[in-house]
């Protein structure tokens, strides 16, 4: 009797145990292939300017950054989940936009971003840090108004957030979601084929979300985004036919908040609340 079958044989269950031991360490190490972050030493000042003031947030098992534009007189707050990689010194920008607009801004860095310590280890963490950062800030913008901003991986925590707080009969003025996905999941299925959907520990369903947020939704999305395809857009559109859209012409993922139509856009949203 021929060798042959055996080898083939022997050669697919070794081929087997491999492609199974990567998804294990796919399954124990994913935040790795989700998550960017760039760390900053401890020591390093993030406020550059006397109307913002840098916070510290513990939670279990680490110490969230947060900066906060906070002036006098201001309409209302800007709580902003910014996205997958960097750090609060890269996202907390054009500050001036929301002067302007007479908004205080609030951001946190996530776990192992920039000055926060500890890792992101797990969906329910990720969601727990965001609402203890939200629970020390809420109560001073009582009476005023609240807009819940998410940007790319933000945009499924901040709907996330936006739905809860509807349920509690507090739901905000304005959900603004730049860049929005239907689910991480599906986003990392286009990227990563080969690993099965239930291997990801961060499903981040804004699709799911979005038709229990209560109030106007503004969905926001990059004309050439090559990273977020528009096919996302169209499905949160066809979940919610009733939230507002903008396009951004000849921008990019990446480069969408520097558009002059994406910026006056966002200033008409505030300005109607």
């Amino acid at each position: 009797m021929s060798k042959t079958p055996w080898i083939v044989l022997l050669l697919a269950l070794a081929a087997l145990a491999c492609y199974a031991l990567v998804l294990a360490l796919l399954w124990w190490r994913q935040e790795s292939l989700l998550f960017y972050p760039v760390p900053l030493p401890a020591e390093q000042r993030l406020a550059p300017a006397p109307d913002i003031q840098e916070h510290a947030v513990d939670v279990p098992g680490a110490r969230l950054s947060v900066l906060h534009l906070q002036r006098p007189g201001a309409r209302g707050l800007v709580f902003f989940l910014h996205g997958n990689a960097g750090n609060l010194q890269g996202w907390f920008s054009n500050t001036d936009f929301y002067r302007e607009a007479g908004y205080d801004l609030v951001m946190m860095d996530y776990r192992g971003f920039g000055k926060s310590t500890g890792r992101i280890a797990s969906a329910d963490q990720l969601r727990e840090d965001v609402r203890a950062v939200w629970t020390l800030v809420a109560p001073q913008y009582r009476g005023r108004k609240v807009v819940l901003y998410g940007r790319s991986l933000g945009t499924g925590l901040a709907a996330d957030l936006a739905e809860e707080l509807s349920a509690q009969g507090r739901p905000p003025d304005l959900t603004v979601l730049v860049s929005p996905y239907t689910s991480f999941r599906a986003l990392a299925a286009e990227f990563y084929p080969w690993v099965p959907g239930a291997l990801l520990r961060y499903p981040l369903e804004t699709e799911k979300h979005l038709p229990g947020i209560n109030g106007p939704v503004l969905l926001v999305h990059a004309e050439q985004d090559t990273l977020i395809r528009g096919h996302h857009l169209q499905r949160l559109q066809q979940v919610l036919p009733g939230a507002r859209v903008l396009l951004v012409p000849r921008a990019g993922h990446n480069d969408l908040h520097e558009s002059p139509v994406y910026r006056e856009g966002l200033r008409r949203a505030l300005g109607a609340l």
